[in-house]
């Protein structure tokens, strides 16, 4: 059983930065950054393999935010930048023990975190 816990969300400006961090409790390869506001399922922001280093990010996101690990520290990181109201959701971290490929589909993450609230002002 892993324990993932999200750390880094709060209150910022449009245009600001945030940087989330997931710890794990174990070392996992394939672990990814989703996002959920009211009334919408929830999305997948980024993914990343750690022992390749492949990453995905979201369209929406492309450019502005980058996912990256310390496998070691057994921790994840989601760098926000140059955020937009549109952004404001929960995020959550999420990670799959079992995948031995980066994974984009939420329902392959066995692990998830309770969530970290991220609003961005206009």
């Amino acid at each position: 059983q892993e324990h993932l816990v999200e750390s880094g969300g709060g209150l910022v400006q449009a245009g600001g930065s945030l940087r989330l961090s997931c710890t794990t409790s174990g070392r996992i390869n394939s672990m990814g950054w989703f996002r959920q506001v009211p009334g919408k399922e929830r999305e997948l922001v980024a993914a990343i393999y750690m022992i390749s280093g492949n990453t995905f990010h979201a369209d929406t996101v492309k450019g502005r935010f980058t996912i990256s690990g310390d496998a070691a520290k057994k921790t994840l990181f989601l760098q926000m930048n140059s955020l937009k109201p549109e952004d404001t959701a929960v995020y959550y971290c999420a990670a799959c023990q079992s995948c031995m490929i980066l994974t984009i589909r939420a329902q392959r993450y066995e692990y998830w975190g309770p969530g970290t609230q991220v609003t961005v002002s206009s």
